[in-house]
């Protein structure tokens, strides 16, 4: 392998949108490929954490992690990496910030193993039959990863170096990433620990409609789902009663999804001074939400625009719930 950079990519609990995202540097792939050689990738070569686990500590140069902390599986792969790599990025939302898996903390294991193996109507399990982390068989046994009960983000667990936010990382993000590598194969410093490779405002702040809010100020009387209605193109989507997440995320996704006449949900993760950016996010609508001449009427009947959101959580926490003040259903203790 010579001289050249040596690069590890694990996935924890994702979709493997992260790993395409990684192809989709294109022809910056090829140039990294010069730089670097790939000594693990297990969801693109037939590579076992033995293979991860055979590098002594910090002989990895760079250790590129996507996907959220769900099993004990994914908590040994990050301790690894993080012990064999000398840079360690969090790659993706679940990685940076728990991500979609996140809203699994809403459930208890034991509930959501209800779902999955007894209560959907195309089960069929007579005998209530469950994972198991171990199971006797002939004289061994097999084991499975523990269902742990909490999911977390990759910073949970092992200290980050530079985070990638996104779901997935769009590319010219996923290009800075590659960048960076390039630039430590050519003798560059690795960035400043805690480096996030987006903006540091929010997503409003490039949003292509600021300049066409029209500044009424009057109060939306309703909160729509996306689906309900078509929204203008020229105007706001906070003004139009659709919940943008805009004003709590960080910038430098290129507003793809603003593009595209959505509103953002978030992916990119909390501006660095926002302490909780769903409850934030949550109180800026609520601030916008209420009915005509609302001096008229009691606090609970301003606020009940609100109640037209059919889904809190999963609205204002869709990516962020495991890196919130409150990050797990309060209904359900941790198993043990």
């Amino acid at each position: 392998m010579g001289d050249k950079l040596k690069l590890a990519v694990n996935w924890a609990a994702a979709c493997g949108g992260c790993d395409v995202s990684l192809l989709d540097s294109e022809a910056t792939l090829l140039d990294l490929t010069e730089a670097a050689d790939v000594v693990y990738w297990p969801v693109a070569m037939d590579y076992k954490r033995a293979d991860l686990e055979a590098w002594g500590p910090g002989e990895i140069d760079v250790g590129i992690f996507n996907g959220a902390i769900r099993t004990s599986e994914h908590e040994a792969d990050a301790r690894v990496m993080r012990e064999r790599c000398k840079v360690l990025v969090a790659y993706g939302s679940c990685a940076a910030i728990g991500g979609i898996p996140g809203l699994g903390n809403l459930c208890s294991p034991t509930s959501i193993l209800d779902v999955v193996y007894r209560d959907t109507a195309s089960t069929d399990n007579p005998d209530d039959t469950r994972p198991q982390t171990r199971t006797p068989r002939d004289g061994g046994a097999l084991e499975l990863p523990a269902f742990q009960p909490t999911v977390r983000a990759l910073h949970h667990v092992v200290d980050v170096d530079i985070t990638v936010p996104g779901c997935p990382p769009p590319l010219p993000r996923v290009l800075d990433a590659v960048e960076v590598i390039l630039g430590m194969a050519a003798g560059a410093p690795a960035p400043p620990i805690g480096t996030v490779l987006a903006s540091d405002k929010a997503l409003c702040d490039e949003c292509p409609r600021i300049d066409t809010r029209t500044g009424t100020g009057r109060r939306v009387p309703h909160q729509h789902r996306p689906h309900e209605m078509v929204a203008d193109p020229e105007r706001c989507f906070l003004e139009q009663g659709l919940v943008c997440l805009g004003l709590a995320t960080r910038g430098g996704c290129g507003a793809t999804c603003i593009e595209a006449n959505m509103p953002c949900r978030g992916c990119f993760g909390p501006t660095p001074t926002l302490l909780d950016p769903g409850a934030e996010a949550l109180s800026a609508v609520a601030s916008l939400s209420g009915l005509d001449h609302e001096d008229e009427f009691p606090t609970h009947k301003r606020l009940a625009p609100m109640r037209s959101i059919v889904d809190v959580a999963g609205t204002f926490y869709r990516f962020t719930l495991p890196s919130a003040t409150l990050f797990r259903s309060l209904f359900d203790a941790p198993e043990k």
